[in-house]
């Protein structure tokens, strides 16, 4: 269908919106202290029980390595869906305070029946021994427990981050500063990984999981605290409908004026101008048969502009690109979630005394992913620039990264291989939740790369969906890569599921089964999609719609 089809429209004069006093008076750069505030209290309650999942589960609840992983999969697809959700609520209805402190305080009641599940004995089941084939599942009652309160923690911590993220941005007036604020806003979430990871982790496998969990809620509290109190000082941004509706609208007004007889004339459409507010008329006959007495649209699910048609175009032909990024990060989902569960089987003795946390093993990611970003922001692109007169394209940037993601898989395979081995050759493999004498170290190179492709292919599927986006759907764009690791979730919890129903590699017990093969399906997976990232990247052609950068500059998609 031609895309005029689509356009027919009704002119009218637009005037440009006064802006409320709220979003004068208010914000600047003494509200971001709020901001950090709320964002890192919120964050290291969030990863302080999100991290150690899988061995609470393991644990605490008796629940199998796979299942726990399964389980664990699901809840991260969860919290990575929400802030879509997040975002239209707070455009549509609520605005982004009210959202950020609902999301806050479900968070703060999801600890609270953590904390519950773990101090009451009679909310969990008894401990299992080591190596016994004879323990109890959780009751009804203990599962329900325990999956709302994973369930309230979890719509808290979803809700919260990314609008948070907004929030703090609509405080700024300058482009520059919201870059800055952006730049630290993935700091402190970074940070704040990093610490839960490590901290508050050990606290929870060494001491006492209540402790652990009573140290989240504590920041989570702090951090509602010091939200509310920085209301007097922030910008509350009134809801403006979501931005769905006028894509909504151009596949409506294709079906209804799917016979309308084209005109060949520009100017028997209209061309919205946000930026300049004006627009561009066609004869007064087409006026009055198009306007209402009023001045009003007289049927805007009939009628759309040629710019928003434009807009629809542009996302549909993301979606290739974007649908790649789903069966990139299956693989590092999976990995992150039974690098635990390997970890848990393997020597964790840093001297004779520390003992290093199953889920801390994550951490390494993080760091990783951090180190590199920055090396790559200050040298490595710079000095390939210097190099070659052109810069490293976010498409090309993506591309390096799905090749390394596709490599960690393949280090994790021979790792997994030899931890195996030495399962094997001590005759450890009938005995559940036996220790292969084999240091968990060698998890670490597998999990370095992985932190390497992050670096590459999250800042630059970032960077591609907010400059190709059109303006009016900048906010969704930069959740989109959320929502392709809450997908990328699901889609790895079904397939170790397949796989287990198919195979007999993903047993209960990890150590009589053969993970390794896992990562070699992964890694052929990996390599397919690849593929099929080159043909889309080669049939891509860049709208280079954003403006703003300078004409100097060496940014290029």
């Amino acid at each position: 269908m031609a895309k005029t089809t689509l356009s027919k429209l009704v002119p009218f004069n637009i005037e440009a919106p006064e802006m409320p006093d709220s979003m004068t008076k208010k914000g600047g750069f003494i509200t971001l202290f709020f901001i950090a505030g709320t964002l890192s209290g919120v964050m290291l309650s969030g990863f302080g029980w999100l991290a150690n999942l899988i061995v609470y589960l393991v644990q605490e609840f008796n629940v199998e390595s796979i299942n726990a992983t399964q389980i664990a999969n699901v809840v991260h697809g969860c919290i990575n869906l929400l802030p879509i959700l997040g975002a239209i609520i707070a455009d549509s209805f609520l605005g982004s305070f009210h959202v950020a402190a609902i999301s806050s305080f479900l968070s703060l009641l999801g600890m609270i029946l953590l904390i519950l599940t773990a101090r009451l004995s009679s909310l969990k089941p008894p401990p299992c021994e080591i190596g016994s084939s004879f323990c109890r599942a959780p009751s009804k009652l203990q599962y329900v427990v325990l999956y709302l309160s994973i369930t309230t923690a979890s719509a808290g911590l979803g809700g919260s981050r990314y609008t948070l993220a907004t929030l703090g941005a609509n405080q700024l007036d300058k482009p520059k500063d919201k870059d800055t604020f952006f730049n630290w806003f993935f700091f402190a979430v970074n940070a704040s990984g990093i610490i839960s990871s490590t901290a508050i982790v050990y606290v929870e496998d060494s001491i006492s999981w209540a402790l652990g969990y009573t140290i989240c809620l504590a920041a989570n509290f702090i951090a509602l605290a010091v939200f509310l109190a920085g209301q007097r000082f922030s910008r509350c941004d009134k809801p403006k409908g979501s931005p769905f509706t006028g894509l909504l609208r151009v596949v409506v007004a294709a079906v209804r004026k799917r016979k309308v007889v084209l005109s060949s004339r520009n100017e028997d459409y209209y061309h919205e101008h946000c930026e300049t507010s004006k627009v561009f008329e066609p004869s007064s006959d087409e006026n009055r048969r198009r306007h209402r007495s009023d001045g009003l649209i007289a049927r805007p699910w009939k009628l759309c502009s040629l710019e928003q048609v434009e807009n629809l175009r542009t996302v549909i032909r993301l979606v290739p690109i974007w649908s790649s990024g789903i069966f990139l990060i299956t693989p590092v989902a999976i990995q992150s979630s039974i690098a635990v569960t390997q970890a848990l089987s393997m020597d964790r003795h840093l001297g004779s005394n520390f003992k290093i946390p199953a889920a801390s093993i994550i951490v390494v990611i993080l760091v990783s992913s951090s180190f590199f970003v920055a090396l790559f922001d200050r040298f490595v692109f710079p000095t390939w620039q210097k190099l070659t007169g052109r810069p490293l394209t976010l498409l090309q940037r993506i591309g390096i990264g799905h090749v390394i993601i596709v490599l960690s898989m393949a280090i994790s395979a021979m790792v997994e291989s030899k931890r195996l081995k030495t399962i094997h050759d001590n005759k450890l493999e009938a005995l559940p939740g036996a220790i292969a004498p084999m240091q968990v170290w060698w998890l670490f190179p597998q999990l370095v790369v992985i932190g390497i492709g992050d670096a590459l292919h999250f800042p630059g599927q970032t960077a591609l969906y907010y400059h190709e986006f059109p303006a009016s759907l900048r906010s969704i764009a930069t959740a989109l890569v959320s929502l392709v690791v809450g997908i990328a979730f699901y889609v790895s919890t079904a397939l170790v599921d397949l796989i287990r129903r198919l195979t007999g590699w993903l047993p209960g017990n990890i150590n009589s089964g053969r993970l390794d093969n896992l990562y070699w399906i992964l890694v052929t997976a990996g390599t397919l999609n690849f593929m099929y990232f080159l043909v889309c990247a080669k049939l891509y052609k860049c709208r280079n719609i954003e403006k703003e950068v300078d004409a100097n500059s060496s940014f290029d998609i």
